[in-house]
Formats: structure tokens, sequence, C-alpha cells
């Protein structure tokens, strides 16, 4: 966990896509960001992308749910 690795982007982000499944989220547009690639140390980035109001919504109570 923490290697931030480009080889590891997308496990972890599939790992988000479940995760967030599970609970009733789905982000459309979830992705490993390509660009984020580009230097000569890498920072992989996760693309979370848009999505629209009743997914924000959902999203928003999971996360309150979650802070308790």
């Amino acid at each position: 966990m923490g290697t931030n690795q480009p080889e590891d982007a997308e496990a972890v982000c599939d790992e988000l896509d479940r995760a967030l499944r599970a609970v009733g989220v789905a982000l459309p547009s979830l992705a490993v960001d390509p660009l984020s690639y580009g230097s000569a140390l890498p920072v992989v980035l996760i693309e979370l992308g848009r999505c629209n109001l009743d997914t924000a919504r959902r999203l928003t109570a999971v996360l309150r749910g979650a802070a308790g």
C-alpha cells in the first residue's frame, strides 16, 4: 500500500470501483489518468471524473455515514 507505482494503478482503480459499487455508488468516468505517467517520477492519479447529481448525493451520503 502507498507504493504509487503505475503498475498498481489499474488494480487500485478497480478496487475503488468495487468498493463504491458495494455501497451503491457508480462513478461512470472512474479511470487511471494516463497523463499522470508523463513525468520522470510519476505520481499516478485516479481520475474520479464527472457524475450526475444523484450519484453525487449518494456519494455524499456514503461519506457522511462513514464519517459517523
